[in-house]
């Protein structure tokens, strides 16, 4: 079925990312894409004195100055990328942030304005469900269409979500005018035999048609995080859970996909009720609706895989997904350049390992051998760290753990006062449930154990299967997991977001607590407070180098910096000219000021955090700026901690995290500790 235009028959459609303003337009194909009059007029469908007379008022509205005005460049440059790298029919990138919009409201907003240039009357749109896609039902304002039906794509899911599959597709209905036709079964069903007997019956086989006469679907895009739309719809409540996120990334219509885009089979494929992803591939217009940086892996897996030809996201996200797949921003045209004569540089960073393979656990000997006095190996148990002084009858035991590569941590916060045992994983990989199990044991001292760990899909599992099996052996646990970093999911999805430097506050109170002998359900709570008060944010300089490709994790061209950088090496949610000290300062802490909405009078810890390769000269210019900052704010920095205390390889770059603290956190943050990597002194 093949798309119809938007406008009157015989005129040329705008592209969705220039919205109506056919100046814009105009001035894009002259100025950016080098066009003539004559061509720009044959592509627009006007005559050459309408271009003449578009390109002067786009000068005497300010829309052109030599250039197209910076901010709708971007997202004009951005969409023109995405459309041209994942050959789809057409894109449109909104800003990540601004107002007082959440991301999804905006996303929805722009989701919106695409729908309504595509939507015809006599369309069988399907719709899948979540929460962008309900926002989008919500926003939009169109004309009644004529004889329009709009299908779900998948069976019901749990009532206890407002964004259902009935929800959405009765509101689509509604908001254009067309039919609702439900899928009247659940998304999820008990077996094979329960799904093969009800596709057979009359009612639902009927449904199951009209899906299958969908000429557009309109989806979004999960992430497997814990809060994502296929966790709170009900799909992975199960043990299947862990079968799809060892290889999953993401999951569209209740099915999961692989970072190629490729189907990833599983338990639940033959009781699901809904489209298959074959099928919706063979959708004719399928327009997706996503964003947010968390989602970037499962975006590119959904662009990868063919499944969207329109997609609507925002200017970070779009960013995201470009970097990681090997994407470099073109040179904007200029005069070509002489050859040059400088020498080339070189490829490969020098390091001083010894076999690449084994450099985790000659790591793990050597912060042995040199902190013998704090911390040994679990006996019988690889990469499983104890405090040298034991588990303590009647207190309740830390256990901590990640992946190697941020080194001191996981091991350097281990000792009294701290983490009582910390499990290693390889290199950014999350550690396997045996030495999470052996650092259980050697922590417990019969008042319960609590894990502390970031939120990493790896972790999760890991942490969340160890403590299933010590249940059974009647040791109890308690898990806390951090999610400080702000610029990996928008503030209305707290529960996705990562965990990365802030755990070193978070492993202070936990220990804090636990040497106080509190009992494990106060110590759980006053961590998880401590975890809701963290904020952290990241910049990076230069790309971090593995360990045995010694090449950069991503490509920072020599002027650029990237924000938001994640400390598994994973590149930034956005570009950036690289910018003074102060000014870089002054950009994590504004968006950390606009999460914390911080008073005069309050109080905050605060870490200036070196990614792995910035010396301590730049860290303390950086701590300068943000005292300066707080003091302007009239808030108290009552701890500063500056240094490498949770670092990504040899990145170059910095993180900035603040701890807003209440007395009990303060009390907790200044009880006495030791370990290799923090030593607090009353």
């Amino acid at each position: 079925m093949a798309r119809p235009s938007p406008r009157s028959v015989g005129e040329p459609t705008i592209p969705l990312r220039f919205g109506d303003d056919a100046l814009l337009w105009a001035s894009w194909l002259y100025h950016e894409e080098g066009m003539t009059q004559g061509d720009i007029a044959a592509e627009m469908g006007v005559s050459r004195a309408s271009v003449n007379a578009y390109l002067a008022e786009a000068r005497t509205r300010g829309l052109v100055a030599i250039e197209i005005e910076p901010r709708q460049f971007r997202a004009l440059t951005l969409a023109e990328a995405l459309r041209a790298r994942f050959d789809l029919e057409d894109c449109l990138v909104v800003p990540a942030s601004g107002g007082d919009r959440s991301l999804t409201a905006r996303l929805g907003a722009a989701g919106a304005q695409a729908l309504a240039r595509f939507a015809r009357s006599g369309d069988t749109l399907a719709v899948t469900w979540g929460r962008t896609v309900l926002a989008l039902a919500e926003a939009l304002r169109v004309a009644p269409l004529s004889d329009l039906r709009v299908v779900q794509a998948t069976g019901g899911t749990t009532a206890k979500i407002p964004w259902t599959p009935e929800a959405c597709a009765s509101r689509l209905a509604e908001a254009l005018g067309g039919r609702c036709i439900p899928l009247s079964a659940p998304a999820i069903v008990s077996s094979a035999a329960m799904r093969d007997m009800l596709l057979a019956e009359p009612v639902l086989a009927e449904q199951m048609a009209v899906l299958g006469e969908a000429g557009r679907i309109l989806f979004g895009i999960s992430s497997l995080r814990p809060e994502s739309t296929i966790h709170t719809s009900g799909f992975l409540e199960g043990p299947e859970r862990h079968d799809y996120e060892q290889v999953a990334i993401g999951s569209i219509a209740g099915r999961f996909i692989s970072a190629s885009g490729a189907p990833v089979p599983g338990p639940l494929d033959g009781r699901t009720i809904g489209i298959e992803l074959a099928a919706l591939r063979a959708v004719p217009q399928r327009i997706a609706v996503a964003g947010g940086p968390d989602k970037v892996p499962a975006i590119l897996g959904a662009l990868r895989g063919g499944f969207a030809s329109v997609l609507v996201t925002d200017t970070q996200t779009g960013w995201g997904v470009l970097t990681a797949d090997g994407w470099t921003e073109p040179a904007r045209r200029a005069p070509a350049a002489a050859p040059s004569t400088a020498p080339v540089g070189r490829t490969h960073t020098k390091k001083l390992l010894n076999d690449p393979h084994a450099a985790v656990d000659e790591v793990l000997e050597g912060a042995v051998a040199a902190h013998a006095g704090l911390i040994t190996p679990v006996a019988g148990a690889p990469r499983a760290i104890r405090s040298v002084a034991g588990a303590r009858p009647g207190k309740v035991g830390l256990v901590i753990g990640g992946g190697s590569g941020h080194e001191p941590a996981f091991w350097g916060y281990v000792g009294p006062g701290l983490a009582d045992a910390a499990a290693i994983g390889n290199l950014f990989a999350a550690p396997p449930p045996a030495p999470i199990l052996a650092c259980t044991r050697a922590a417990d001292g019969g008042a319960g154990v609590l894990y502390v760990h970031g939120n990493f899909s790896g972790d999760v599992l890991n942490f969340e299967m160890a403590a299933e099996e010590l249940a059974e052996r009647g040791i109890a646990t308690r898990s806390v997991v951090t999610v400080d970093d702000i610029a990996s999911a928008p503030a209305d999805a707290v529960g996705s977001r990562r965990g990365v430097a802030g755990n070193v506050f978070v492993f202070k109170i936990a220990g804090a607590a636990a040497d106080r002998m509190m009992s494990l359900e106060d110590c759980e709570a006053v961590t998880r407070r401590a975890a809701a008060r963290t904020f952290s944010m990241g910049v990076a300089l230069e790309p971090g180098t593995m360990p045995d490709t010694r090449r950069p994790s991503f490509a920072l061209g020599p002027a650029d910096m990237e924000i938001g950088v994640g400390v598994h090496g994973e590149p930034g949610v956005a570009r950036e000219p690289l910018a003074s000290a102060d000014a870089v300062t002054d950009l994590l802490l504004d968006r950390l000021f606009s999460e914390m909405r911080l008073q005069p009078g309050d109080r905050v810890a605060a870490l200036v955090n070196s990614l792995g390769g910035t010396p301590a000269m730049e860290l303390y210019v950086v701590h300068r700026r943000l005292a300066q900052r707080l003091r302007a704010r009239r808030v108290e920095v009552v701890g500063a901690w500056v240094g490498p205390y949770y670092t990504s390889l040899d990145m170059a770059g910095v993180s900035l995290s603040l701890l807003h603290v209440d007395d009990e956190l303060l009390d907790l943050l200044r009880h006495p500790c030791r370990s290799a990597a923090l030593t607090v002194v009353r």
